[in-house]
């Protein structure tokens, strides 16, 4: 069984990603989820993360994180997610226990108490763990690998360059790039491939009561995603949690990636494709998707969680 640690800031797409996690227990074990300013502030997407988890009576430790990126302020995405990060559903105010207020102490103890290796995801931007590898290098060797959403080699979504996890802490974003350890990236490459069709969305709104709820994320979610051109919904942060249950459903190319943190091109990722180079190949980005197999899934899971 693969253990991984979940780093958020819920987000429709990261909410379904913690739903499709929670569901395949047979093959993640959750250590932990920890929150990070990004999409909205640390407190919205904190109590995003506890409705999420009371609305499945979830058994998984929760920890917040940053409040905002390592040297700039925050750029929060009202735009996308709505002004509480997360709007469409309406939750009942059932409260989840949060066990820490120190994320980075939290992912320590974590991995420094597992007998295996753990996989880190990040799914919003990478404060959280990027000062867990400054603050704490001798944990490198307890990371199997970190499974990020973040990036794009061919485009940006929040500028013309740049993804916005990415951009929000480039800073964070080039301390774990240049770690050392594994990376596997699910970039806007990808990511906008992994699209679950209006009809698909539609098929959800009367099945069991957390497939509902995957209907509102999405219904919301579908509607916003037209002001960017969007027609079906890209469920990007769910691909860096579907390639650890099923690596199958993607292929991709190993590149030696880097990050750009100033200037007109702040947040940009950049692969080194020349024939020779002088450094070694850091990440596996993530290219193609099967989307069926990837929407079935999501689906697949919403089943489980409906039956429990």
């Amino acid at each position: 069984m693969k253990q991984i640690i979940i780093d958020c800031d819920p987000g429709h797409d990261d909410a379904l990603a913690i739903l499709t996690a929670i569901a395949n227990s047979e093959k993640l074990r959750i250590l932990g989820i920890t929150t990070i300013g990004g999409n909205q502030t640390l407190e919205k997407v904190t109590i995003n993360a506890k409705n999420i988890l009371s609305f499945v009576e979830a058994n998984v430790p929760l920890a917040t994180g940053q409040t905002g990126p390592l040297i700039k302020p925050l750029n929060v995405a009202p735009e996308a997610h709505g002004n509480s990060g997360m709007d469409g559903p309406f939750f009942d105010g059932g409260d989840y226990p949060v066990v820490s207020n120190n994320a980075v102490m939290f992912m320590y103890e974590k991995l420094m108490a597992s007998e295996s290796k753990v996989i880190l995801v990040g799914l919003g931007p990478l404060t959280n763990i990027a000062l867990l590898l400054k603050t704490f290098p001798e944990i490198h060797e307890k990371i199997d690998y970190i499974s990020i959403m973040g990036g794009g080699l061919e485009r940006g979504n929040y500028t013309s360059l740049a993804e916005f996890n990415i951009y929000v802490d480039p800073e964070a974003a080039q301390i774990i790039f240049d770690a050392g350890i594994q990376i596997v990236m699910s970039g806007l490459d990808v990511t906008e491939k992994a699209e679950i069709t209006v009809e698909e969305i539609h098929s959800l709104k009367n099945k069991g009561r957390v497939s509902h709820l995957a209907y509102e994320l999405l219904h919301f979610y579908n509607k916003s995603g037209r002001q960017f051109g969007f027609i079906n919904s890209p469920i990007h942060d769910l691909c860096a949690i579907a390639y650890i249950i099923n690596p199958h459903l993607f292929s991709g190319e190993e590149y030696y990636v880097d990050v750009i943190t100033e200037g007109k091109a702040r947040g940009l990722t950049f692969a080194d494709k020349r024939l020779v180079q002088e450094n070694d190949k850091n990440t596996f980005v993530l290219k193609e998707v099967n989307r069926e197999g990837f929407v079935q899934l999501l689906m697949d899971s919403l089943v489980v969680l409906d039956e429990r």
